[in-house]
Formats: structure tokens, C-alpha cells, sequence
């Protein structure tokens, strides 16, 4: 009996102790699981596709801080990429390129990507950057909810044309009175106009859907964007050397300027007076003695 016993506990025990068993082993591995996929998304940013929100126009931007002499080179392999995936999903709008000096350099590219392939694009941005021993130091990724107000727009030009066509329907009858016609012509021409800006701006949130804008933006030394470094003592022994050489070649300039029209002066008052002791000889010899 105390044999058997001794045996129940036991098993007890250790049914008891089993499921606890796997339970830490799963909430520990899925704590490593949760872990990895996490700093990850922390390095790259939010994962966030388009068409993950359907109806959201997506604003990409992205700023890097590069060596200054990295700069020209990481801003043209970007302009290699979108020019590989053609003009159909990737067009270059706008660049540009700024030096200040040789350690303040900036630039910028502008990109209109298909929205399938815009967090894809990105990314390979940032891994080029990080490739050419640069960082990236701001994203950011907004959104507006262009398909609630193409849908608002869709129910307010029904709306619209269907008033018209009431107001033109109107006008064809031939025993208007000549006041109501124009009155009725004048609501039409209003009407027409609305409708024509209501379109206009439907076409433009249809093409912000179509696309999606992407912005880079490089920067070194002073100009990195979205970037604070900390001031340091050598740092400030730079700038008070290049203040230094910025006036002593400003001061040079002055006087390489100044030079040429000082020794004209100099040159004038010398002349005044060897004129003026000339005539002053001049006058002694010429004049009587006394008598």
C-alpha cells in the first residue's frame, strides 16, 4: 500500500511538473523568437507595407549622415537603383547636391516609387548607406487616408451631376421665362466648374494612391540632418583655427585692395610737393632784390 502510494505521488509529481516544464521552455523560446524579430524591426524601422492600409497615400523619408567624400557616391548608386527598376515604378524628381567645404557637405534626392515596392526601396537605401560607412539618423513614414475622401469625392460628384442634369433638363424647355433661363445657366456654369475641381482633385488623390514620394536626405561635418553631435573641446579648437584663417585671409584682402590705392595717394602727396618746392625755388630766383 505504501508502495503504491509512493508511486501515485511520484506520478502526480511529476504530471505536475511536466506541463510547467513545457510551459517555461515555450514562453522562454518565444521570448527568443519575439526577441530577434523585434531588434531587427528597431534597426530598419517600422514594417510597415502599403498595402497593409489600403486607402493610405504613404510619405517616405529617410536622412543619413555620410562621410563628406561618400556623399556624391552613395547619392548616384541610389539614382542606379531607381533607374534600374524602370521609369514605370521609379522616376528621379528632384536632386541636390551642396558644398559648403570640404568637410560640409549636403544633398537630396526625390523619388516617385510604385507603393508595392516603396518599404523595399528604402530599405536597400539604408543598407547602401551602411555600406559606405554612413548612418541613418531620422525616419519617418505618414500616411493620409486618401481613400475616405475619394469616396466623399465620389458621392459628392454624383451629387453634383445629378443636380446638373435636373438644372439641364430645365433649360431645354422652351417656355422659360428669359430671368429664370439665366438664372438657371448661371447655377449650371457654377455647378460645371465645381465639378471640374472636384475631378481635378480626385485625379490628384488617385495619383498620390498610384505613387508614393520618397525623399533622401545626405549630410556631413555641420549639415547632417535630423543629427546633434555633442560639442567637444577639439572640435571647438577647429572652428576657432578656420575663424582664424577666415580673417586673416578676409584682412588679406583688405589689404590687397586697399595697397594699390594708398601708394596712388602716396605717390599724389609727394608729387604736391616737389611741385611745391619747385615753384617756391622758382619764385626766389625770379623776384628783385630788395633795394
Amino acid at each position: 500500500m505504501r508502495r503504491s502510494l509512493a508511486l501515485i505521488l511520484t506520478l502526480a509529481a511529476a504530471a505536475c511538473g511536466q506541463p510547467a516544464q513545457q510551459e517555461g521552455e515555450a514562453y522562454r523560446s518565444g521570448d527568443s523568437d519575439a526577441a530577434a524579430p523585434a531588434s531587427m524591426r528597431a534597426e530598419a524601422g517600422p514594417d510597415v507595407a502599403p498595402t497593409a492600409a489600403p486607402g493610405v497615400a504613404f510619405d517616405y523619408r529617410y536622412a543619413f549622415r555620410l562621410p563628406a567624400e561618400r556623399i556624391a557616391e552613395v547619392q548616384e548608386r541610389h539614382a542606379r537603383m531607381c533607374e534600374s527598376l524602370g521609369i514605370a515604378r521609379c522616376r528621379i524628381t528632384g536632386m541636390r547636391y551642396r558644398v559648403v567645404n570640404a568637410r560640409d557637405i549636403e544633398g537630396m534626392l526625390v523619388f516617385r516609387l510604385h507603393p508595392a515596392i516603396a518599404r523595399r526601396f528604402g530599405r536597400a537605401g539604408v543598407e547602401a548607406v551602411a555600406e559606405a560607412d554612413g548612418m541613418l539618423t531620422d525616419a519617418e513614414i505618414s500616411g493620409t487616408d486618401v481613400g475616405g475622401a475619394i469616396a466623399r469625392g465620389g458621392r459628392d460628384l454624383a451629387a453634383m451631376r445629378e443636380d446638373l442634369r435636373r438644372l439641364e433638363a430645365r433649360l431645354a424647355r422652351r417656355d422659360l421665362p428669359a430671368e429664370e433661363r439665366s438664372r438657371l445657366e448661371y447655377e449650371a456654369s457654377q455647378l460645371r466648374q465645381s465639378i471640374r475641381a472636384a475631378e481635378a482633385t480626385r485625379g490628384e488623390q488617385q495619383e498620390s494612391l498610384a505613387t508614393t514620394p520618397m525623399t533622401f536626405r545626405y549630410g556631413s561635418g555641420d549639415l547632417v540632418p535630423g543629427f546633434d553631435s555633442r560639442p567637444s573641446f577639439g572640435r571647438a579648437l577647429e572652428r576657432a583655427a578656420d575663424n582664424l584663417v577666415d580673417s586673416l585671409y578676409i584682412l588679406f584682402l583688405i589689404v590687397v585692395t586697399l595697397l594699390p590705392w594708398a601708394l596712388l595717394l602716396l605717390l599724389g602727396w609727394w608729387a604736391v610737393r616737389v611741385a611745391r618746392r619747385r615753384l617756391a625755388r622758382g619764385g626766389a630766383e625770379v623776384s628783385p632784390p630788395p633795394a
